[in-house]
């Protein structure tokens, strides 16, 4: 982590006391960060890296799509059913599992002699790093209940910067390794990342259990493995689908319907659901934030994937000087992050991310393959702008509008629904490339990004709820205040 985000972090510590009695642990900090960072990383240091391992395997930008599509496969799946599963039993020995899957992941793509055994790496990396982003949510809203006391922004603004913001970080990470080490190395450095993790969730992750039986035994016949089965083959059929529209594969929407359908019909019917269908759709907030998670991250994944094969195969960057030009984004997304997270308010950050993202896509439109380095910089800078502010933001939603008895669960969710969008987005890599990443590609991937942008806009704008969030928390604030006078 950089001295820069390290002094933010430092600004954002959630009380200045050193111990946990009064307020928020803080020793918490450190493996719930850990923990998160290990997704957003490994979803962002690919992007340099699809180019060499295609001229290492022989393989178009078609088929190292898979290398994206793997990861968010298997996490779109797992993040929620981690997440139940931790609203069930407690976050330790989830985070453990995860984080030691993480390392294994991380020496079997080191590794590989194949694009095949890589992909199989990559599927094993996302179900090991599911654990790590609803184990903090599950950890904060418990501190919530522990201490009588909403957990300060803070603490909400520095898992952020983590899960999202840092994610920034990976193209220039990747870059730097793959001058080092090559391509390779770009699954190595999960071993020492797991390491870290296993040694501060072992040291600090409480042992406390998740929600207990009224008999007070731990709750093994409330796990609706009927459901999770059921919600994994609808999404597994509908992903695939989206993989390859192009295939003619007519059967995968039917199955997903099926499937979905299935899923339905025994959520309504079992007393306790893996998703409570009917309070998801009583709170049409909730589920807008969803909706909203999905089309914001299809312009920011395209954007990470698209734009970066493109400064490398048509513009003619080495990897380590694309990741480089990634790295404005990631300074812009920390200092907005930074100067906007203990703002509750969301509506207005998700509309100047809206705006953003759309500004963003449309300048994608003027660059050519002879583009000065100054417009490829300008691009990244804008950008950075609603990266910094969207991911905030939807956090935020799910966390006042979730219930706080599935606050992993739901948290879990919003993960699944941003890599819908991230499965769609490499989807759209794949189809507008082809065989390489050139500029006419890069302009059809921009038009694609910007009706995106646009719903994005249009669905935050027509949703009235967003004014409620952070206006009662001042109003809840004021109170006591008030009445003190």
């Amino acid at each position: 982590m950089s001295a820069g985000l390290a002094r933010v972090l430092q600004r954002l510590r959630p009380d200045k006391g050193g111990g946990s009695a009064g307020g928020f642990d803080r020793r918490l900090l450190a493996p719930m960060m850990t923990g998160a960072a290990l997704n957003p990383v490994n979803s962002s240091i690919i992007s340099v890296s699809l180019v060499p391992i295609g001229a290492a395997f022989g393989a178009p930008p078609s088929r190292t799509a898979w290398l994206i599509s793997a990861l968010y496969l298997a996490t779109a799946i797992g993040q929620p059913v981690m997440g139940r599963l931790i609203d069930l039993f407690g976050p330790r020995r989830l985070f453990l599992t995860g984080t030691a899957l993480t390392g294994i992941a991380g020496v079997v793509g080191m590794l590989a002699p194949d694009l095949g055994v890589l992909i199989a790496a990559r599927v094993l990396l996302g179900f090991g790093t599911c654990s790590g982003y609803p184990a903090a949510m599950f950890l904060i809203r418990s501190e919530a209940r522990r201490t009588g006391q909403e957990s300060p922004a803070g603490v909400l603004t520095a898992l952020a910067l983590t899960t999202q913001t840092i994610a920034v970080v990976g193209p220039s990470l990747g870059g730097l390794l793959i001058g080092v080490g090559g391509w390779r190395a770009t699954l190595a450095v999960n071993v020492p990342l797991a390491l870290v993790g296993l040694y501060l969730g072992a040291r600090r992750l409480p042992a406390t259990p998740g929600t207990r039986r009224e008999d007070g035994r731990r709750p093994v016949r409330d796990l609706d493995l009927p459901g999770m089965g059921l919600f994994a083959v609808a999404l597994v059929c509908l992903l695939l689908f989206l993989m390859d529209i192009g295939a003619g594969a007519w059967y995968l929407p039917v199955l997903t319907l099926a499937a979905g359908a299935g899923f339905t019909w025994r959520e309504l019917r079992t007393p306790r659901p893996f998703i409570d269908v009917r309070v998801l759709g009583g709170n049409l907030p909730l589920v807008a934030t969803y909706g909203r998670a999905l089309l914001c991250y299809v312009v920011s994944y395209a954007f990470l994937y698209g734009y970066t094969q493109w400064t490398e195969q048509g513009r003619g960057l080495s990897a380590s000087q694309a990741g480089l030009v990634q790295l404005p984004l990631f300074t812009t997304a920390i200092v907005v992050s930074a100067l906007t997270g203990r703002r509750k308010a969301v509506r207005g950050k998700l509309l100047v991310g809206a705006v953003g993202q759309i500004v963003a896509c449309a300048l994608l439109l003027l660059l050519r393959g002879d583009s000065p380095l100054w417009m490829l910089l300008a691009v990244v800078i804008v950008l950075g702008v609603p990266q910094g502010l969207n991911s905030l933001a939807l956090q935020n939603c799910v966390y006042h509008q979730a219930d706080a008895e599935r606050m992993g669960s739901s948290a879990g969710l919003l993960r699944t629904f941003g890599y819908l969008g991230a499965i769609a987005a490499s989807s759209a890599d794949g189809a507008f490339y082809g065989q390489r990443a050139d500029t006419g590609g890069l302009h059809h991937l921009a038009w694609f990004m910007l009706a995106a942008g646009v719903l994005f806009l249009a669905v935050t704008v027509a949703d009235p709820s967003l004014r409620r969030i952070g206006r009662e928390d001042a109003t809840a604030e004021a109170e006591p205040r008030a009445a003190g006078r």
